[in-house]
């Protein structure tokens, strides 16, 4: 695994239950770009809370949305709903950047 995969990882890892960061959070934390911490992911973010990383609107990755909601509810985080349209409240979901992923 390469040093931006690691710190993309480690940054993910550290995100506590009930909170998001969005892929340009975790792209600022871990020193890299959105797209990047995309492919970690895609790649080799299956052993981390991926669900926790979602776009700057608050919606998780495609075709994982279901997966994403389910891990949402069961870790209580905050949710707008309107209509069909589920989505995280950034506003009292998102985790603070330079709390994460900083040494």
């Amino acid at each position: 695994m390469n040093d931006v995969a690691e710190r993309v990882l480690s940054t993910v890892s550290s995100i506590p239950s009930g909170h998001v960061m969005t892929y340009g959070d975790v792209a600022e934390a871990a020193g890299t770009g959105a797209r990047a911490v995309g492919q970690v992911l895609r790649n080799s973010g299956h052993h981390v809370p991926w669900w926790r990383v979602v776009d700057a609107r608050g919606r998780p990755v495609e075709g994982a949305a279901q997966e994403a909601l389910e891990q949402f509810l069961e870790e209580s985080t905050p949710l707008l709903h309107r209509g069909d349209d589920v989505r995280v409240d950034l506003a009292r979901a998102s985790w603070p950047t330079h709390d994460v992923g900083r040494t």
